[in-house]
């Protein structure tokens, strides 16, 4: 490699595996990763559109990396800067206005053509901008993966989403809900597995809307590509996310009880507990609906662990309105959840609406909110103290001779081990609670490698 590539990535677990096959991608022309900015010859900030104050956050990380690129060419080299990823679907062409550092800046739709990109960008020096959403499936135009070094991996099955949610600028930078054939799944899965991966995350922005090609054109859902791809030999553990209620099927509830590999985890995000919000919001389901469908989750898996996302001080919410979002977190209960203030995005219907609620309330609201469900998560470990989990270890951890992994409910788990055990599943006795992790020591009289 006679090119260094450093990418910054920030948001969801998408972008991260879009991340990694933008690596793959600019392989084959000469680029290999370097984790240091200031040596590299292309720097890529691959953003999120979904925090507070997103496209603000990448201007100032291009603030720190123009001096980089100035330097670079006052020895002689040469800097190409790029920004892609949902901030650069949507602020597009505004970027290349106020950033003059910026080379390059495209959508999470085109990063395929990443080597025409640089080309164009060397040729013209700079100005290259391209958002567009292709016709053609950029996934048939990314080679297999290389990049994968460690046991977990993430892999891309569904992108873009339909529900419009009013808080939600998805729709607007990822496009209308496409999914993958089957088969390029599986090649996928095939090729992560024989780099030694044995659990994969499938990832969506609405997963389990899946509708893929499968064999003889038909179309295959979320439940039976689970199924399907669980049989792939050395692939132990299957998960998936992000998940939308509406599209919780009895089907794919099935698969959680049926199918050993998918583990006993489920992000399932709900914003809300009160129906008058969740109507504004566009989710299409009432706080009810969303505790009986938890119910029937529970009553086919009762050892699944559920997560969720929740947003405080959305338009004309009231405090009664919130008092409703608490009293669904104490119904359902959760081992871990992702909270947020509402924040307006550009373009997306709840920056019209009235009734806009005061920054010092919702963040009144969102530190009790937090404190709930800070509560549950440290009663859910607790729980845990005693158990004897089958632990997937990733690595080393901080301290000498320690060793962490996953829990099937997805806790880091630390254990003091003499030997190396990456890429083992381990059973560990749980003796010790923390609220965001565990600590174990190995049932010797078992192991799985």
């Amino acid at each position: 490699m006679s090119k260094k590539l450093f990418i910054k990535t920030y948001g969801c677990q998408m972008n991260v595996y879009d991340s990694e096959r933008m690596t793959d991608v600019l392989a084959p022309i000469g680029y290999g990763v370097t984790e240091d900015p200031d040596d590299a010859d292309l720097v890529i900030l691959n953003t999120c559109h979904i925090r507070e104050k997103a496209a603000e956050k990448v201007y100032s990380e291009l603030g720190r990396i123009r001096p980089l690129k100035e330097q670079k060419q006052s020895n002689g080299g040469r800097m190409l800067v790029a920004v892609a990823g949902c901030v650069a679907q949507a602020e597009g062409a505004e970027i290349m206005r106020r950033a003059p550092v910026v080379d390059m800046v495209f959508g999470p739709q085109t990063y395929h053509r990443l080597p025409e990109l640089v080309a164009r960008a060397v040729r013209d020096g700079g100005g290259v901008l391209d958002t567009d959403f292709p016709v053609e499936d950029k996934f048939d135009h990314l080679p297999e993966p290389t990049s994968q070094t460690g046991v977990t991996a993430f892999l891309t099955i569904q992108e873009g989403c339909d529900k419009f949610c009013s808080f939600c600028v998805v729709p607007y930078t990822r496009g209308a809900e496409f999914s993958r054939d089957v088969a390029s799944i599986e090649k996928e899965a095939r090729a992560l597995v024989a780099a030694g991966v044995r659990e994969i995350t499938l990832l969506g922005q609405n997963v389990n809307a899946y509708r893929g090609q499968g064999p003889g054109d038909s179309s295959w859902s979320l439940a039976q590509l689970l199924t399907h791809l669980a049989k792939i030999d050395g692939l132990d553990r299957l998960r998936y996310t992000t998940s939308h209620p509406r599209d919780m099927t009895d089907e794919l509830i099935a698969v959680h009880r049926d199918v050993p590999q998918v583990m006993p985890y489920l992000h399932l995000p709900v914003q809300s507990g009160s129906d008058r919000i969740l109507d504004a919001m566009n989710r299409g389901h009432s706080a009810d609906e969303y505790r009986r469908l938890v119910d029937k989750i529970r009553m086919a898996r009762p050892d699944i662990a559920l997560s969720s996302d929740f947003i405080v001080g959305f338009p004309g919410e009231t405090d009664r309105d919130f008092e409703e979002t608490l009293r669904l977190i104490r119904d359902v209960t959760y081992s871990q959840a992702f909270s947020f203030k509402y924040s307006e995005r550009p373009g997306t219907p709840g920056t019209a609406l009235p009734q806009q609620i005061e920054e010092h309330v919702k963040a009144e609201r969102l530190t009790e909110l937090q404190k709930l469900l800070n509560e549950q998560q440290i009663a859910f470990n607790q729980a845990c103290v005693g158990a004897k989990l089958p632990v997937l270890f990733e690595g080393k951890g901080r301290k000498p001779g320690q060793s962490i992994g996953r829990s099937p409910y997805l806790q880091p788990v630390h254990v003091a081990a003499k030997n190396d055990l990456f890429g083992e599943i381990r059973d560990t006795q749980v003796v010790a609670a923390l609220s965001n992790s565990l600590s174990g020591t190995l049932c010797t009289s078992e192991v799985t490698s």
